[in-house]
């Protein structure tokens, strides 16, 4: 069989390809679903609204949006923050780049539902996954993505880390500043401690994340979460954009080496910390 589903705890799904190894990335899986949801059955009969993603997750579906001309929402980290948007009939699709994904037909992530759409999508499109990976880069570009996770780190260092972003994202002098790794240049476009303002009721969720957005559209995020005695998990997320097909099949961490480096530039994450590498790539 071409496509193996692989379920896992609370119903997230990882897919790869047997026959050749592939890899399909949780910002991708969202992509492809979004752009191809006239394949499945119940989006035939109740037709396709917006789509939505947490906010460290690629924006490869944002792309989809884009073409398809359908709302596209960028929320906090947690599955509730797609409940308002399901409940008011404005989302039909989300995902986390944490493996969940689900539709408006539960308030929840749904790892069957998932399987259930890919197997439709294959069924209707009869191409390996690898295949449509390659058409839907073609049409839409391809994100690369990768996550590092630098687990029980000491409170103080990785607290001083999200201290000097604030401050650095509140200096209105960073914003077109330039770095330069490996030969590439990044211009920062934007940059702020993610706040979000949920477009039904309202409300405001604050410090949800540092991003760096800079102007060719690639993003650098950084979250802290644990700071108890246990220890901290300073976890930095990696987003580049490329529209050219021919680097589409290329190793997405050499890809991203470039803003990988910048990254632990701006952040001193090694020198805070005294760490040489992550204890987590995904």
């Amino acid at each position: 069989m071409d496509l193996v589903l692989l379920l896992m705890e609370m119903g997230t799904v990882i897919c790869c390809l047997v026959r050749t190894p592939f890899f399909v990335t949780p910002s991708d899986s969202l992509a492809i679903i979004a752009a191809n949801l006239d394949c499945i059955p119940y989006f035939q009969k109740t037709g396709v609204k917006g789509y939505a993603r947490s906010m460290p997750t690629a924006a490869a579906v944002d792309r989809v949006a884009e073409l398809t001309g359908k709302e596209i929402f960028e929320v906090p980290t947690g599955w509730k923050f797609f409940g308002n948007l399901m409940d008011s009939g404005r989302l039909s699709l989300c995902g986390e780049e944490s493996f969940g994904t689900g539709s408006d037909h539960i308030r929840e992530k749904d790892g069957l539902w998932a399987v259930l759409a890919w197997l439709s999508i294959l069924a209707n499109k009869r191409k390996s996954v690898e295949d449509l990976l390659k058409e839907h880069w073609g049409k839409f570009g391809r994100n690369f993505f990768t996550r590092y996770d630098y687990e029980n780190c000491e409170s103080e260092p990785a607290e001083k880390i999200m201290s000097n972003f604030d401050s650095m994202v509140a200096d209105k002098a960073f914003i077109g500043k330039s770095f330069t790794q490996k030969g590439k240049n990044f211009v920062v476009g934007k940059a702020d401690n993610f706040e979000y303002t949920d477009p039904i009721d309202g409300s405001v969720t604050k410090k949800q994340g540092i991003r760096i957005i800079f102007t060719d559209g690639s993003r650098i995020i950084f979250r802290l979460s644990g700071t108890g005695s246990s220890g901290a998990t300073i976890r930095m997320y990696i987003d580049s954009f490329e529209a050219d097909p021919s680097k589409h099949l290329l190793d997405a961490q050499e890809m991203l080496k470039p803003l990988i480096d910048v990254a632990l530039e701006i952040s001193l994450l090694q020198q805070l910390t005294g760490r040489d590498k992550p204890t987590v790539i995904t």
